[in-house]
């Protein structure tokens, strides 16, 4: 029995070192392709479900200013730079520097449009509401992603866990 436990040991500290080597280029990657992909839909009128919210948003906020078309093709282009950026690991702190002030404008409606994001003001939420805050998971992915840029990386070797306790 005690052979089961030392193979279940390695095959663990396996998957964990891994994880460690890959996780952080994976998320980098897979948050790539999420800005890439939703920046694309926002070129064609219709296809992205956050479009009319956030034209919406950005015409309260500039007072009408801005037209939906240029609010449109500017989040648009917005989006897929941060994914290119992401996806190649370009530019990195810059394209960071992006998705946080974009992140911080998907929070906007919570504020201004809270009918369009709640069911129940503060806790029923639409499904843009449930949109809006899925991207909390976002910004800690970004966080973790730039805690990489002066070579930072995940360490495998046992730690106490700093929240616990």
């Amino acid at each position: 029995m005690e052979g089961t436990g030392s193979k279940f040991q390695e095959f663990d500290k396996r998957i964990t070192g891994w994880m460690a080597s890959h996780g952080i280029i994976l998320l980098r990657i897979s948050l790539g392709i999420i800005f890439f992909w939703f920046g694309i839909l926002k070129f064609f009128e219709g296809l992205s479900p956050a479009e009319s919210l956030a034209i919406r948003t950005i015409d309260i906020l500039t007072f009408g200013l801005i037209g939906p078309e240029v609010v449109r093709y500017g989040l648009a282009t917005w989006e897929v730079l941060i994914g290119i950026g992401l996806i190649f690991r370009l530019y990195l702190r810059e394209t960071l520097l992006l998705m946080f002030i974009q992140m911080l404008g998907t929070l906007t409606p919570i504020f201004v449009l809270p009918e369009e994001v709640f069911t129940v003001i503060p806790y029923g939420l639409t499904l843009e509401g449930q949109y809006i805050v899925k991207n909390l998971v976002v910004i800690s992915a970004g966080i973790v992603v730039g805690a990489t840029v002066r070579g930072g990386g995940i360490i495998t070797e046992n730690r106490p866990d700093p929240g616990s306790g």
